[in-house]
């Protein structure tokens, strides 16, 4: 994982929150992605180049070099206007593409995707302020993020990974819940094995003598010793997967263990010493099954040292090239429908969707470049949802703005818009707004 900066000083009084650029998948290859801070830029260029990287060409203005052959030295341009981005093709030979439609002059909103050749770039506004610049390029790594939120709790984690410290880690099924706990045992030193746990598979007469074990001859079917599962990670880490469908009975062992650090099999005389160190997962909300009697609140306590969430993977979509190149073999190449379809799939199953949605890929095209043929029906044919019209407050404001701004020319608001000027002049008509006010 490589970071580069192209400004490591913040000046006095910077913003909390700003604006990214993010190449989300560059040049059609599992290289990861980038991140850029876009405070004090109002214009940004992006065309082809022999390395990755960003830089200042001027005041407020920045130049973005992508490796990217099927791009063009002067391909795309984002320019903040008075209150919105907008990605403008800059002359290129194949276009640029939001959001799968192919577009000149666009309005950037949350959540788009600005594809040009076989690189996909996101403009995200207003977030938490990280590094300058962030490149990671053939990350391995879980816990690896373009994100500027998620890196600071993933950051924290790290810190955190090789104390006793046991951790609750909650998000929808699927999100990387496991990937984060095998994660932490990996950077907690700790020598003793990872011993996964499913609380909700485990048969509903056998949980006490699962996790703590038991003597022969302890119950009838007890035919030898069994270590049981707490016992197995000693030293090491116990990952309990959904703690949250752990019964009433176990809750109450489990919390005796925490507390008194040994466990005692059922049938034995004496209790063991136990080193562990706890990650507990769920999908469910563990202060409403405490609030309803169905999770013990002094365990929730015992495990919620420190507590993360993990978004769903379409929240993620900044992370789609991070995520592929730990994924996928170094040397995978895919074509831009393959890489489009992913993004605009919503991804329901979150990152195990997307494990076994890349490995079939590459399985399938057995060395040649991915394309949709190597996808399933519903992601292969995935479409962005149409984008809801903004507010009539927000677009009479930016109307205005851009009015004051041309002194009432409405050929370069609609420029400026990315819309034909009869529609421009149809929402001048409805917000009652005269262009004669402003011109001086």
């Amino acid at each position: 994982m490589a970071t580069r900066t192209l400004d490591d000083h913040q000046p006095r009084g910077a913003a909390a929150t700003v604006d990214h650029l993010y190449v989300v998948v560059g040049a059609g290859r599992a290289e990861g992605g980038a991140r850029w801070s876009l405070d004090r830029i109002h214009d940004i260029e992006i065309g082809r180049g022999s390395l990755r990287e960003a830089r200042r060409i001027g005041d407020g203005a920045l130049r973005v070099d992508v490796p990217d052959p099927w791009m063009s030295s002067q391909h795309l341009r984002f320019e903040h206007g008075p209150s919105n981005w907008f990605a403008v093709d800059a002359g290129s030979r194949n276009g640029m593409r939001v959001n799968g439609t192919k577009q000149e002059r666009v309005i950037v909103g949350a959540g788009d995707v600005i594809e040009v050749g076989r690189s996909f770039f996101m403009l995200r506004t207003g977030e938490p302020r990280g590094a300058p610049a962030l490149d990671l390029a053939h990350p391995r790594d879980p816990l690896a993020t373009l994100d500027p939120a998620l890196s600071q709790r993933f950051d924290e984690l790290r810190r955190i990974a090789a104390s006793q410290l046991p951790v609750v880690l909650g998000g929808p099924t699927g999100s990387g819940k496991e990937r984060v706990a095998r994660a932490i045992h990996a950077a907690s030193g700790r020598t003793g094995a990872f011993v996964p746990v499913n609380c909700g598979a485990l048969p509903a007469g056998l949980v006490e003598s699962e996790l703590f074990g038991h003597r022969r001859g302890a119950f009838s079917g007890a035919i030898a010793d069994h270590l049981g599962l707490v016992a197995a990670a000693d030293r090491g880490t116990l990952f309990l997967d959904e703690i949250g469908d752990m019964p009433p009975a176990a809750q109450a062992a489990l919390l005796r263990v925490l507390e008194e650090h040994e466990v005692r099999a059922i049938g034995a005389t004496t209790a063991t010493r136990v080193d562990l160190r706890v990650v507990a997962a769920t999908h469910h909300d563990l202060d409403e099954l405490v609030a309803l009697g169905k999770f013990r609140e002094d365990l929730f306590a015992r495990l919620a040292g420190f507590e993360l969430e993990l978004p769903p993977l379409g929240d993620r979509r900044v992370d789609l090239g991070v995520m592929l190149a730990e994924i996928a073999p170094a040397s995978t190449a895919f074509t831009a429908p393959w890489a489009r379809a992913l993004l605009a799939y919503d991804w329901p199953r979150n990152v195990r969707e997307l494990v076994q949605t890349v490995e079939r890929a590459v399985a399938l095209a057995a060395g040649a470049e991915l394309g949709p043929e190597h996808l399933p029906d519903d992601i292969a044919h995935a479409r962005w949802p149409e984008a809801a019209p903004p507010p009539d407050d927000t677009r009479r404001d930016q109307l205005v703005a851009l009015l004051v701004k041309h002194k009432g020319n409405v050929t370069r608001v609609a420029a400026e818009l990315g819309h034909v000027r009869q529609q421009v002049q149809r929402w001048l008509k409805r917000y009652k707004l005269d262009p004669a006010s402003y011109r001086s």
